[in-house]
């Protein structure tokens, strides 16, 4: 599988800085292209509809999005740091192809939703400050491709340095618009206390969440943080996972910050002066100068919301390129590929905008924030399934704590989208002259996605039991022994690795030696934090290593073999010669299994190496 956005990976060198900032400032960077999804102009819709319409009281919401936001955007940036594999290759990697195909589906859509929302906020700010109708505004945005393709050409660094100063003036204009609305700051407290006033409010609440905790975030981030080339040691990836978390805690902070200001914003102006139904961006910026006394209000909204709607479309671009190459491993010409992704986003809003005119841009937004928010449980629990696989993060899976938390955040977004997408069709099968269609089309499809999440959800957990049964216990080997006229090999070493392999492996290695030989079964650890610290390590999976080849020698001395064991660590061709070679054996014996990194191995140059290294046959047992 190639790498992660290519171009760019592994660009930004973080080794031989001379002080402890310099080296921070080389992780930074990342977060910040990923920060721009949260304050695109899909939560400046969101943001204004819950501001106006139920005043401060959802202010708790953005809140407790971002802190969401926080422990998912680790955990993606953990996934992309420690197995240099973004969300999408990692899934590639897990699922099936049909499932693949399906969640790739989902994430195109997500990110054609997202972009939809970028495209139109973009296209909305162009027309409020320069007077352009909004479909030659739409049109405009195409432009941003080119813009992309330049920066990203000019380096990652450049890309994020252009980034920070539209983030900056995002950031500068509501600190204006703050000064201009004069919130009431007791009310805004108030509103960081949990409550849902209406079903309405849910449905913006989601909306919210959806708007904030982006599923194409989640890709982005992954790849993002491999831009970085460190010392891919144990010391090395612990400070690369640190700095990526302060980056990701200064600018998604940030962007609840503009966030917060753009729903006290409508508060303090729309809300207070009983305009509950302000909900369009357009009407926003109209009453703006109005309600606040000065012409500099709607100038300063226009621009932040261009910034915004620039700086979002370039990272969700990227995350649709991340998506494509990850899960499809399809590899065509970037500007292709981006004006492919630019044109998913559009081709509806040109369609939507023709057909129902400018006046349906804001529900438009909101409903693309929505389509996120129902997106983001097929993003988020597969990412928590692979940071707490023991075996793909290399002793750098997150804790039992972070996993819960984790858990807890995916069961909040799940539910809810659960009960919205119960409430929606209801709904529409009681207002529904037809309802037949609907029985036939949309509950169907509802339960299919429901079954396909509850999939992915406990489908780790059941193969993990089976592997779990079938790998991580000696009893399930069917060893044969029968008497022979003679044996030619008194001393023999067989190297094991708790698999399948093993069978045949010692089945071969009995009929070489009987009973009277003497056995040496091998294993090495391979790790990261093994290759680095050798037999100091003292993490999970050497503990399990341990116990299991305990295992395997009581049950084999039980059987009647003379059996001693030897754990090594770090690479078997280099550690397997080492043992070999200290000790009179005369033959080494090994089986295959299906696992490509054992495939390597047996086929590869490895065994080559390995067996050049060693002075005593080698014995290679096929399955």
């Amino acid at each position: 599988m190639g790498k992660s956005l290519e171009e760019v990976h592994q660009s930004v060198s973080t080794q031989n800085k001379k002080s402890v900032f310099r080296k921070i400032l080389a992780f930074f960077g990342p977060a910040y292209l990923v920060s721009v999804g949260y304050m695109d102009p899909g939560n400046w819709a969101t943001d204004i509809a819950g501001g106006s319409q139920f005043g401060y009281s959802l202010l708790w919401v953005l809140l407790m999005s971002n802190l969401m936001a926080l422990l998912l955007q680790s955990l993606s940036a953990r996934l992309g740091i420690v197995t240099q594999r973004d969300l999408a290759q990692a899934s590639r990697e897990t699922y099936s192809k049909p499932v693949n195909y399906i969640l790739y589906f989902l994430a195109e859509i997500a990110i054609a939703a997202c972009d939809l929302a970028e495209v139109l906020g973009m296209a909305i700010g162009i027309n409020l400050l320069f007077d352009i109708p909004l479909i030659e505004g739409v049109l405009i945005t195409v432009l941003d491709t080119f813009l992309l393709l330049f920066l990203i050409n000019k380096g990652i660094r450049k890309m994020e340095a252009f980034i920070i100063v539209l983030v900056a003036i995002i950031g500068f204009s509501f600190v204006f618009e703050m000064i201009f609305a004069e919130p009431e700051l007791d009310k805004v407290v108030y509103g960081l206390v949990p409550s849902i006033p209406s079903e309405a409010a849910l449905y913006i609440a989601i909306g919210i969440i959806g708007a904030t905790v982006m599923p194409h975030n989640l890709y982005l981030h992954s790849s993002l943080v491999q831009t970085r080339n460190f010392e891919r040691s144990s010391a090395g990836i612990k400070q690369a996972l640190k700095y990526n978390f302060i980056d990701s805690t200064i600018a998604l902070n940030l962007a609840f910050l503009v966030n917060a200001a753009i729903l006290i914003l409508a508060a303090a102006t729309f809300y207070r002066n009983g305009m509950y139904e302000v909900a369009e961006i357009q009407d926003a910026h109209r009453f703006l100068e109005t309600l606040l006394g000065t012409k500099w209000a709607p100038i300063l909204f226009a621009v932040a919301l261009i910034a915004a709607g620039q700086s979002s479309t370039i990272t969700g671009t990227l995350a649709g390129q991340i998506v494509m190459e990850g899960y499809l491993n399809l590899r065509i010409q970037p500007w292709v590929r981006r004006i492919l992704t630019r044109l998913i986003a559009i081709v509806p809003a040109v369609i939507v905008i023709l057909i129902y005119g400018e006046s349906v841009t804001g529900k438009l937004l909101i409903l693309s924030q929505v389509i996120l928010s129902l997106q983001l449980g097929f993003a988020i629990i597969p990412l928590i399934h692979f940071v707490s696989d023991k075996s793909k993060m290399k002793g750098f899976h997150v804790s039992k704590t972070t996993q819960i938390a984790a858990w807890i955040i995916a069961s909040i977004i799940v539910s809810l989208n659960a009960k919205l997408v119960y409430n929606e069709i209801t709904g529409w099968l009681e207002v529904s002259e037809n309802p037949i269609v609907l029985w036939l089309t949309v509950v169907p499809l509802a339960f299919f996605f429901l079954g396909l999440l509850l999939f992915i959800v406990f489908k780790p957990f059941i193969t993990k039991a089976k592997q779990d049964i079938q790998n991580h216990s000696p009893h399930h080997l069917k060893l044969h022994f029968s008497k022979s006229e003679s044996y030619t090999k008194k001393n023999i070493a067989v190297s094991v690795d708790f698999s399948s392999a093993d069978e045949i492996a010692l089945n071969s290695a009995f009929e070489l030696g009987g009973m009277d030989a003497q056995y040496t079964l091998i294993h090495v650890v391979e790790t990261v934090g093994a290759m680095v610290y050798g037999e100091n390590i003292d993490d999970h999976e050497t503990l399990i290593d341990e116990k299991l080849l305990l295992e395997y020698k009581v049950m084999l001395s039980q059987k009647g073999f003379n059996v001693t064991t030897e754990l090594g660590f770090g690479k078997p061709n280099k550690v397997i010669p080492d043992i070999v070679n200290k000790a009179g054996f005369d033959i080494l014996v090994m089986g295959t299994h299906g696992h490509t990194g054992f495939k390597d191995l047996v086929f590869g140059t490895t065994v080559d190496k390995l067996r050049h290294k060693i002075s005593i046959p080698l014995l290679i047992v096929k399955n």
